[in-house]
């Protein structure tokens, strides 16, 4: 069964290319057409490869392989970081797929294919289903952007009695604090800006704390048990440690490519956790989907055009600073959807 979609590729002068595709669906495979994708600060990362973008897609599937059992025609699926995993492997087997160096993943393999799309072919394991009356443009960030909280938040036992910390308001931060609130946990808000005060409480956090890093608190702050990393790639791990509880975990779930300096002198006495986390795996991606639609947990979103130029604009207003808080691109946009609670 042969398929043919254009795709929205980076280049090597940083120009956006749209390409068209075709591809023959192999037995394990499904072809979806895109409807939503988010728009991910990763994104601008492969922004001069030679390679088809976006990682957080929403579409209706329209045609399936021989062997797939798990979706049908029509079905509303998402489909995000992971493209592939292996038929054979034990880690996959046991659900650990996230920590599988054979799969394909966005950015080193598979290239004619991402959510800046008509559409894609994907491998049918690595499509989700998504729940009935939860908005697709909705749930198009939480391919990545939510996948990638929740990842912590349901992983490494966090707990509803835990103090739970998120620094950075933004992409990942304002679903943190949704998600973290909605799991009971006393969610405390660390922000460089006064100003994102009550959308922060609003947003669930039960403490708010103007803090920047590299500076001491302007108030106590009660020792965190957790400290999940939304803002800046770039870490003042020595201005941190003294805000955790004994034996508590950070988690750096932004990209900086320089190395980070961490007082292990600190870090030791304290008995903290530095835990690194990714990648979703199939297991939390779908928990997540159910989880979000059953306690209505929606992202805030700013929506434009699913083409070039819609792509552009997003990537831009990104850049600027102007998103609030993740930008949804959408196939037959019509007018641009206001940010939601």
């Amino acid at each position: 069964m042969e398929f043919k979609y254009n795709v929205v590729k980076g280049s090597s002068t940083g120009k956006l290319v749209q390409c068209d595709v075709t591809s023959q669906l192999q037995s394990h495979q499904v072809y979806v057409e895109t409807t939503h994708s988010g728009l991910c600060g990763t994104d601008e990362h492969y922004l001069r490869a030679n390679q088809a973008l976006g990682h957080e897609g929403i579409g209706i599937v329209r045609g399936v392989g021989s062997a797939v059992k798990s979706v049908k025609a029509g079905d509303r699926v998402g489909f995000g970081y992971t493209h592939e995993i292996c038929a054979n492997c034990d880690n996959c087997a046991q659900g650990w797929d996230q920590f599988c160096r054979d799969q394909k993943q966005y950015g080193f393999s598979d290239f004619d294919n991402g959510t800046f799309s008509s559409g894609a072919v994907w491998d049918e394991k690595c499509v989700y289903p998504i729940p009935e009356g939860y908005d697709s443009a909705h749930a198009a960030p939480l391919m990545c952007a939510g996948a990638t909280v929740w990842t912590v938040l349901s992983s490494f036992g966090i707990t509803a009695r835990d103090r739970v910390a998120v620094m950075g308001i933004g992409g990942l931060g304002h679903l943190a604090i949704k998600l973290a609130a909605a799991l009971g946990c006393h969610v405390v808000v660390l922000s460089s800006s006064e100003s994102k005060r009550q959308e922060a409480m609003e947003y669930g956090a039960s403490e708010f704390h103007v803090f920047r890093s590299g500076e001491t608190p302007a108030e106590p702050i009660k020792p965190l048990n957790h400290l999940l990393l939304c803002g800046s790639g770039s870490v003042d791990y020595k201005s941190l440690i003294p805000l955790m509880d004994t034996q508590g975990s950070i988690y750096p779930l932004t990209v900086a490519f320089e190395p980070a300096a961490v007082p292990m002198l600190d870090v030791l006495f304290k008995g903290i956790k530095i835990q690194g986390s990714l990648v979703a795996s199939r297991a939390a991606m779908r928990s997540l989907l159910e989880f979000a639609a059953r306690k209505n947990i929606t992202p805030t979103i700013m929506t434009y055009p699913l083409n070039v130029e819609g792509i552009e604009a997003a990537m831009q207003d990104l850049r600027d600073g102007k998103v609030r808080y993740r930008a949804v691109l959408v196939r037959d946009h019509a007018e641009q959807r206001p940010n939601t609670p």
